[in-house]
């Protein structure tokens, strides 16, 4: 206990400076709880807004697909250049060193594989390990036309009562099935139910035709999905168009481990991402970078 004797009087309460009361960074986030705003910043940089998520989830569902064969030989040394990871709690445990400081996204959605009808998945995991695994949000999957609609919706507002309970974004990913059309109307309906129904980010495909309309009409902020293997111009040209038409960053797979050099790939989506490095620019930094690691 401190020592009540010759405590001096406080003096310092700056009558002349009113309390400041910031807005919080990121869209759509302001009236969050203090946790929940804390795990965003462990996502997204306070200072761009953005984030560079490195998707490697994928083998939940696929196995272990080109690129994620060898996660420790592969994708460990990608982390520390990206601000998050989305993964699951298997690859977590087993794989990621317990030393990674920024955001964890965990998938906690599955059920079937690439044999069956993807869109029948189920909670997969329960909050108390997502708790107990320090994670900055929790990632579910939603059919929006599939034949499983209503069930990954009701995943989702499952997920997003028990986040709120313990101040845990939910991440609503947008899956797009085969049958379905890859248009800026499609994404806006998507988009915009997950975010009514109560998802705080929402993970979303670039579409060239429209894309500043599916974020300017989604209140919560969208993180582009990277998708299938682009070559590299090409994916920095997508990246920074999506920021561009106000995306708040990127959750990157197969376009960064897939890569010849999936180092320089990071590297120069983080400087389009962050800095709107110009897509050009990000190529030439690409190549220096992948000659360098040689």
């Amino acid at each position: 206990m401190a020592d009540l004797d010759k405590v001096k009087e406080a003096k310092e309460f700056h009558l002349d400076k009113p309390v400041e009361s910031k807005p919080f960074f990121l869209k759509g986030a302001n009236s969050l709880d203090w946790g929940m705003q804390n795990r965003f910043s462990r996502i997204f940089n306070p200072e761009s807004g953005r984030t560079v998520m490195l998707a490697i989830d994928h083998g939940y569902f696929m196995g272990p697909t080109t690129g994620l064969e060898r996660i420790d030989v592969n994708i460990v040394p990608l982390v520390k250049y990206c601000d998050a990871l989305m993964l699951t709690r298997g690859v977590l445990r087993s794989t990621i060193p317990s030393a990674f400081g920024r955001g964890v996204v965990l998938r906690v959605s599955g059920g079937p594989s690439i044999l069956k009808e993807l869109s029948n998945e189920q909670i997969a995991v329960d909050i108390e390990d997502a708790i107990r695994l320090n994670v900055a949000a929790m990632a579910v999957q939603i059919f929006i036309g599939g034949e499983y609609e209503t069930q990954s919706i009701h995943n989702m507002t499952r997920l997003v009562d028990i986040g709120n309970r313990y101040g845990i974004p939910t991440f609503a990913v947008t899956a797009v099935g085969k049958d379905m059309k890859r248009d800026a109307q499609y994404f806006r309906l998507a988009c915009r139910m997950c975010a009514e129904l109560g998802a705080q980010f929402i993970k979303t495909y670039y579409v060239p035709e429209g894309f500043e309309t599916v974020a300017a009409s989604c209140p919560v902020p969208l993180v582009m999905a990277g998708g299938k293997k682009l070559p590299e111009l090409d994916a920095l040209r997508m990246a920074y168009n999506a920021v561009d038409q106000g995306a708040s960053g990127v959750d990157m797979g197969r376009n960064i481990f897939q890569s010849d050099a999936p180092v320089a790939m990071i590297q120069a989506i983080r400087e389009v991402v962050h800095n709107q490095m110009k897509p050009e620019q990000a190529l030439e930094l690409y190549k220096t970078l992948r000659d360098e690691q040689k």
